[in-house]
């Protein structure tokens, strides 16, 4: 049952409050008169009492008419009770008065009602603060009393009242009421500063309690990772309070989509959990256990949390709709199957009411630092944040049927592959078993077996549709070799793997891309045996046409199949897709951060495991011809030279040729005990305090190397002693694992963090956070913040992932809630992923090699993961190799790569160039866009690339102008440089001032050029010119007169001849000049 009523829950309450006036006040009782009395004489006379209202609205001065009979002396009261968002049952009129003469006479009184101000006028300059009123109720009753009983309470008359009526006035909006007159003059300024706002009506938002949590599918790996969701306080003032006023009695309901693929495999694992300011589980806590069964916790009014668990288990590998409501201290759980039919029911009933604040924390979907999430799909969440729904009024569709339809028709499908590949290998080994039993028998029998052929199951136990249906499947099975002993490894996987292997192999050989279309079965074969580097190919594959017609649908089902499976590639895809919005997938940054938090926290992890297909994420562009050459291998002349100088006792190359060793750089392979090798040679003989650092290191974790704690140690504080910062932090990590004196490890982390170590910053966080800090008590969550945003600062990669946590769920005062900053710094650390740098490696390599089809490949599978440098590179590949592009590619290779390139962070200079001459020059079936080519010229300006600079003054000199915010962003003071000339000096300027000052560039000369012009131009337009060219005049007057006098008559018409042949050429080349000034830039 719900609680009594109370005074500060406005919207349940008023409905308690009508319905208590109803039945206790205004109920229809034996000594109620009907609507229209009935009078007979020759009866008893009846009291009665009756409203009648032409206009029932909240009006100043409603006249209402008021017709009662008294059969004895009596007292008729009139009273007006008034409901607000803010108080519910307020007195706001009472009129009363006394009849005692007028006895067994039907009798009317018109009554004018005044309402307070603020209930009927608009706001204006007194009145400030009108209320939006709910409802009104108006009572009216008879008492039958003496006149010494007239100043009695109300509520003793009401009570005993002969008779009793009321009516409902309906509140009119704030503004729909008249302003008031006031009968007073306000001073000129007041009076014309409220006209500047009378009829300003302010907008309510429209907000409804209804929110999508999430609308597109999203894969759960079952790692500690989730979608983040964090709810603010409604705009709207009327849901605001009805929220506020829910806390202690919550009523609200989630509607979740499920695809579920395996029960929890330990203990729970989240569905839907609450996580309050105080990182503690709050209402709701959803989670799955390992029989399958829902798991429930509530938070209840006293502090305590209780759990309960339903009797019914969910579905595996099929789409149904988990609906929880939740109401005071009862909650519902429904299942429900795609065709919305109810299949399980349960409810339950808590000792107490729950306690809910959905603003006071985060809602976590899936798993957390806490928990690990369910191994699922999720699909659409709705969450009703006041309400409480039946199941056939929660509307929650299922979205993008065809990718629900896919994700069954895909399980349905590898079900059967898995059985077949698990009986198969059944099959061969039992056939070994007898096999090897007659060998024991027989030597020559055992000889056949260990030299010869290994042995095939050639007769099969399944049906010929069967085998005709999967016949790739089986071809591979009988090509391989099951005799091998089980090495722990799943049978399943292991068999796509080794498809795998054989389908990069071929695509990898020349003109391997020819093979594509043919390889897609084999690599489908491999995802359904689990192996899901296969399924992030179809994915990549599929979504851009590479060999086959581009499908949408089934590129969306290989991504999530991918990240589902926890293939690193995969799931940075979808965190990317979803970080930028494109390829149809929906700009989501909860759903971004999802996915890339979930790759930073195992790039973290992988950094410790030196094996596995690991390489360093290096940023070399196929446009940097110096790099290209750096790159070398174990028998190139970079490696043979360092190698040769490390020899000699070289500290710097034995670092070097360790560092590229242990990480896999510069293309060498990976080989984590050559490295070691050297690090333990340059410690000896070197005495170099970095080398001696590292190796400490390899000793104390034991890679590669058996652990020596007691030489790592020695070797530890002889670094410190020689000042190196890690080497320092190093003895604060040794005594914190190893010692745990937190005293002495926290004194050389102070020491560390003075000189700069981020990871010595990192450390000391994480003793606050722990509540281990010498000398403080308890945990401080907000020091250590501080410390770990210092150490993210300097790159340390589990602080940048502290903060990216701390900017999603926005619990941190510090920490404002910012989405996209979370997504960044979570993407910039999953980037530096080992198994993503070893396929930018095979990628570079195949480059250098020329082998284009591997190189078009890997460069393809690293770019749609949206690392900036191999999307640039791949736009780089397909300029320079356009057929191959065209043939095999079925996008705009360069259009759609340097596209992706220059929505990025970090995008580099030249890709903005390349996108702005696209937009300027229109490329190809791409219309023409001049602002957006300015745009690009001028990010790459604001990059410090003086091209920028130089394309913005070619196209303002083609007759263009600049918009006025693209000056804004370039910071050029439009006042100061107002005409055109003034502009372009300024930008000519600024190109000559970011390129090489040192060498003639193309800047200094168009700067230089661009002086000329404009001195050449001030002098024709001055009188100078007027001045000179009379001077000049004179002068051949003088010498023309001075000739005719000296020579001849024959001799003078010559000369007159020659003069008129001379001035006609002099004056051709000015006209020439002053017609087209700018004639020697064409030239140019």
């Amino acid at each position: 049952m719900r609680p009594p009523a109370d005074p500060r829950r406005p919207a349940p309450l008023l409905l308690v409050l009508l319905t208590n006036f109803v039945l206790s006040f205004g109920k229809e009782t034996l000594q109620t008169t009907a609507v229209t009395p009935q009078f007979q004489k020759n009866v008893d006379y009846v009291d009665f009492i009756y409203l009648n209202i032409l206009e029932k609205k909240v009006l100043n001065n409603s006249e209402v008419s008021v017709q009662y009979l008294c059969s004895k002396p009596c007292i008729v009261s009139l009273e007006a009770v008034a409901s607000s968002e803010f108080r519910t049952g307020v007195p706001v009129y009472r009129r009363r008065w006394k009849d005692e003469k007028n006895l067994y006479v039907s009798r009317t009184r018109q009554v004018h009602l005044k309402f307070p101000s603020i209930m009927v006028y608009r706001d204006d300059y007194i009145i400030r603060n009108s209320i939006i009123v709910h409802s009104v109720i108006l009572y009216a009753w008879i008492s039958h009393r003496s006149a010494s009983s007239y100043g009695d309470e109300q509520n003793e008359d009401y009570q005993a009242a002969v008779a009793k009526n009321y009516t409902f006035l309906e509140a009119v909006p704030p503004f729909e009421r008249p302003y008031k007159d006031h009968k007073v003059c306000l001073q000129w300024g007041a009076d014309y500063l409220w006209m500047l706002q009378a009829n300003r009506i302010p907008q309510c938002p429209h907000e409804t309690d209804g929110v999508h949590v999430l609308e597109f599918i999203y894969a759960s790996s079952g790692e500690k990772t989730g979608i983040v969701k964090k709810f603010e306080q409604f705009e709207n003032r009327e849901l605001e309070t009805v929220r506020q006023h829910q806390v202690d009695y919550p009523m609200f309901t989630i509607s979740i989509w499920l695809y579920l693929l395996h029960h929890c495999k330990k203990d729970l694992c989240g569905i839907l959990y609450f996580i309050d300011s105080k990182e503690m589980y709050g209402t709701p806590a959803v989670f799955l256990n390992e029989e399958g069964y829902v798991h429930i916790q509530m938070h209840l009014m006293r502090g305590d949390d209780l759990a309960v668990k339903t009797s019914f288990s969910l579905p595996l590998k099929q789409w149904f709709r988990l609906d929880l409501s939740f109401k005071g201290g009862q909650i519902e759980v429904s299942s429900v199957g795609k065709n919305l039919k109810r299949h399980h029911h349960q409810s339950f009933t808590f000792r107490e009411d729950f306690y809910y604040d959905d603003t006071a924390g985060y809602f976590v979907l899936g798993g957390s630092g806490y928990v690990n999430g369910i191994e699922a799909f999720f699909g659409p969440v709705k969450y009703y944040r006041l309400n409480v729904l039946e199941t056939e009024q929660i509307s929650n569709p299922l979205h993008d049927k065809d990718t629900v339809e896919q994700i069954e028709l895909y399980y349905e499908r590898c079900m059967d592959i898995q059985e077949i590949v698990y009986d198969y290998r059944y099959i061969v080994r039992q056939g070994e078993k007898t096999h090897r039993s007659c060998y024991y028998e027989n030597y020559y029998l055992e000889l056949i077996h260990k030299y010869g052929e290994k042995s095939k199951c050639d007769a099969f136990m399944w049906g010929k549709e069967l085998r005709e249906k999967y016949h790739t499947l089986f071809k591979l099975l009988q090509e391989m070799d099951f005799s091998s002993p089980d090495d722990g490894s799943d049978t399943v996987v292991e068999v796509g793997r080794r498809i795998f292997e054989k389908v990069v192999k071929g695509l990898s050989s020349a003109n391997g891309l020819s093979n594509l279309g043919s390889s897609v079965p084999l690599l489908v074969d491999s995802s359904c045996c689990g192996y899901h580097k296969a399924s992030y190919f179809l994915a990549v594959i599929f979504e851009t046409g590479l060999g086959v017609p581009v499908d949408r649908i089934k590129g969306l089902l290989y991504s999530l199949v991918g990240a589902q499976g926890n293939e690193r590639l995969s799931v940075m895809n979808l965190g990317y897709k979803h970080y930028q919005g494109i390829n149809n997938y929906p700009l989501d940054l909860e759903l971004s951060y999802a996915y890339y938090s979930n790759i930073a926290i195992k790039t973290s992890l992988d950094q410790h495991n030196i094996k596995g297909e690991q390489a360093f994420v290096e940023t070399i562009r196929l446009m940097d011809d110096e790099l290209l050459k750096a790159q070398t291998k174990e028998n190139g002349d970079v490696f043979m030279w360092l190698k040769h100088e490390a020899t000699r006792g070289n500290a710097a190359a034995q670092q070097r040729l360790a560092q590229m060793l242990f990480w896999g750089q510069q293309g060498v392979a990976k080989n984590p005990e050559a490295a070691i090798e050297w690090y333990a040679k340059g410690a000896i003989e070197t005495e170099d305090p970095v080398l001696i650092y590292d190796y400490a290191i390899v000793l104390f974790k034991g890679q590669g190397v058996k652990k020596n704690i007691k030489l790592a140690l020695e070797l530890m504080k002889k670094a410190a002693a020689k000042g190196l910062p890690q080497a320092v932090n190093g003895l604060g990590w040794y005594y914190h694992n190893f010692k745990r004196d937190y005293k002495k490890a926290a004194k050389h982390w102070l020491i560390a963090e003075e000189l700069g170590n981020p990871d010595a910053s990192y450390n000391l966080g994480v003793l606050y956070l722990d509540g281990i800090y010498p000398g403080v008590p308890g945990r401080n969550q907000t020091v250590a913040a501080r410390y770990f945003y210092k150490a993210a600062q300097g790159g340390h990669i589990e602080g940048t992932l502290r903060c990216s946590l701390y900017y999603i769920t926005g619990n941190m005062e510090d920490f404002p809630r910012d989405p996209e900053k979370a997504v960044i710094w979570a993407k910039h650390i999953a980037e530096k992923n080992g198994y993503l740098g070893h396929v930018i490696r095979k990628a570079l390599n195949a480059y250098l090699e020329l082998s284009w089809h591997e190189a078009l490949l890997h460069y393809i599978l690293a770019a749609e993961t949206g690392i900036e440098v191999s999307q640039s590179n791949l736009a780089h590949i397909c300029e320079e190799r356009p057929d191959l592009a065209r043939k095999y590619l079925a996008t705009d290779c360069v259009w759609r790569y340097y596209n992706f390139s220059v929505s990025q962070v970090n995008a580099p200079s030249f890709a903005y160039l390349k996108m702005g001459d696209f937009y300027y020059y229109g490329y190809q079936n791409q219309s023409r866009d001049l602002e957006l080519s300015m745009r690009m010229y001028t990010q790459a300006a604001l990059e410090g690339d003086s091209q920028g600079f130089f394309n913005l003054a070619l196209v303002m000199e083609e007759g263009n102008s600049i918009p006025s915010y693209i000056l804004d962003h370039l910071e050029i003071d439009q006042a100061l440089h107002s005409s055109n000339t003034s502009l372009l000096q300024e930008l000519y300027y600024r190109c000559w001032n970011n390129s090489n000052q040192e060498t003639i560039s193309p800047c200094s000369l168009a700067l230089l050029y661009f002086y000329m012009r404009v001195l050449w131009n001030n002098v024709l337009h001055s009188t100078l010119i007027y001045f000179m060219g009379t001077f000049l005049l004179s002068i051949l007057v003088a010498f023309a007169v001075q000739s005719f006098q000296s020579l001849s008559g024959n001799d003078s018409e010559d000369a007159t001849r020659a003069v008129q042949q001379d001035e006609p050429t002099l004056s051709n080349d000015l006209s020439q000049q002053e017609s087209n000034p700018q004639s020697p830039l064409v030239t140019s």
